[in-house]
């Protein structure tokens, strides 16, 4: 701990529950804590004890609460995203209210700021009503939330007509130039395809003047023009990679983990045995986050590139898309003795941070991009939807820690460029640039966590203007 507890002094911070959402608000908790802040936690969700695990004790800094997301018995998977929307709305909006006036009735000196998922932004109303200050946590990167900024004001993208022709760029002024059709966040680039998520992405700007403090899970280097120009608009701050502390500057005692999960790694110790039997570099560790759910073809695919490739391979197939593996792949692993191994779930730091790791296959989503980055492993990039293909874009040809897949004719990525993509990236010349890049980047991410680094300083400002409201 960096300071000792001052008990006088409440922040509440409410995220999203996916796990994607939960991982980067509770790092940020932790840290606010380590400043000295009384931090709760709070996680709307149905039935925690069944749904929600805690994998140590490395949240005890916090303290961790739930309340109703009014889905108890039912079957969300049921539900039009328009509909488990509003009925989220509706019912967070009930027990937020609830819990917020029975804290302000418990405390001598309740919180004073909330801190919120950016996808929430109604919370912000509850807030201010409360007699608090908003804070808006957002999730993705700057440059996509200054691209779903730029077509909240503007209504639109205007895209050029070469765009028709599959040729050209477009312009997201003023900080984003040059970014294809195909680097644009999906919800953009094609917005019929995704209404009801389109209007939830573009309504974090909804009421954003109102929220004294915005946000973002990145660091002032990653994404410099971007920053410059969201601070130019908004009092925008950058607090990121909100990666466990063990992992940057190791100055949060016992900091190893996330702490909570919605997956139980039950395959956490086999990978790391595995894991350890391999030489340095060898693994090529193939993750397709929380969410992404592929094709049949695609799965197949990336089996047949697996088993091709000379590297050995770790790949996390979710229990909910081990279906979709080729009828006899389990099979034929078994006759490639240890070159590979498939998982449900599993820790995935400690498989990054590990060294037989030389390259991490990945969907690009902003949580993965981070800790790719921050553990400087180089990148096979395969984005799926969502901010994914910018991610992806900046992996490989701002940052240049990856390579980046292309997909045939009919949207498939090929088993033979999976192979070559991985190649170039554990080999060759452009491997060892990817290498040295990526380990720059891993060090730009320790700084920037470090004492008088740009976010500890942002999170530090931060910490101590919540301080300054006890004293008025």
């Amino acid at each position: 701990m960096e300071q000792q507890k001052n008990e006088r002094i409440h922040v509440l911070v409410l995220t999203f529950p996916a796990q994607g959402h939960i991982n980067p608000m509770l790092e940020f908790s932790k840290r606010l804590a380590s400043k000295g802040l009384n931090v709760a936690f709070i996680i709307p969700i149905s039935e925690p004890t069944k749904s929600l695990h805690s994998t140590n004790d490395e949240t005890s800094s916090i303290k961790i609460e739930h309340i109703s997301d009014g889905f108890e018995g039912v079957d969300t998977n049921e539900l039009s995203l328009d509909v488990y929307f509003e009925l989220f709305r509706v019912s967070v909006t009930k027990s937020l209210t609830n819990f917020i006036e029975q804290h302000q009735s418990s405390q001598d000196n309740p919180a004073k700021v909330l801190v919120y998922d950016s996808i929430v932004p109604w919370v912000l109303d509850l807030a201010i009503q409360h007699g608090m200050h908003g804070a808006s946590f957002f999730t993705q990167s700057c440059t996509v939330s200054a691209v779903y900024h730029h077509v909240h004001r503007q209504g639109t993208v205007k895209l050029p007509l070469a765009y028709s022709q599959g040729q050209g760029h477009v312009s997201v002024p003023p900080v984003l130039s040059n970014l294809r059709l195909n680097d644009l966040p999906s919800f953009v680039a094609d917005v019929d395809a995704y209404p009801a998520l389109l209007k939830l992405v573009l309504g974090q700007f909804s009421n954003v003047t109102r929220a004294k403090w915005l946000l973002f899970n990145s660091f002032t280097e990653l994404e410099l023009e971007v920053v410059q120009w969201m601070g130019s608009q908004c009092p925008a701050l950058t607090i990121g990679p909100t990666i466990p502390s063990m992992y940057l500057d190791q100055r949060i005692e016992h900091d190893k983990d996330f702490g909570l999960s919605l997956f139980k790694p039950d395959d956490a110790d086999t990978c790391i045995e595995w894991l350890d039997s391999k030489d340095a570099d060898s693994v090529v560790y193939v993750a397709f986050g929380s969410l992404a759910s592929l094709g049949e073809e695609q799965m197949e695919e990336i089996a047949i590139g697996l088993k091709r490739m000379k590297s050995n391979f770790l790949w996390v197939v979710r229990e909910s898309e081990e279906k979709k593996l080729p009828c006899n792949f389990m099979q034929e692993l078994e006759l490639l003795g240890d070159k590979g191994l498939v998982v449900k779930w599993c820790n995935q730091l400690q498989v990054l941070s590990h060294g037989s790791v030389g390259c991490f296959m990945t969907h690009c989503g902003w949580n993965s991009t981070m800790e790719g980055l921050s553990l400087g492993v180089p990148m096979v990039v395969m984005p799926q939807w969502t901010d994914q293909p910018t991610n992806a874009a900046f992996i490989a040809e701002v940052w240049k820690v990856g390579v980046r897949v292309s997909a045939n004719e009919k949207g498939i990525v090929t088993g033979e460029e999976i192979e070559s993509c991985v190649n170039q990236v554990m080999g060759g010349e452009r491997g060892k640039e990817i290498k040295e890049n990526s380990l720059k980047w891993r060090e730009r991410a320790r700084i920037a966590m470090e004492e008088g680094g740009s976010s500890d300083n942002n999170i530090r400002d931060f910490a101590n203007s919540i301080v300054d409201m006890y004293k008025q």
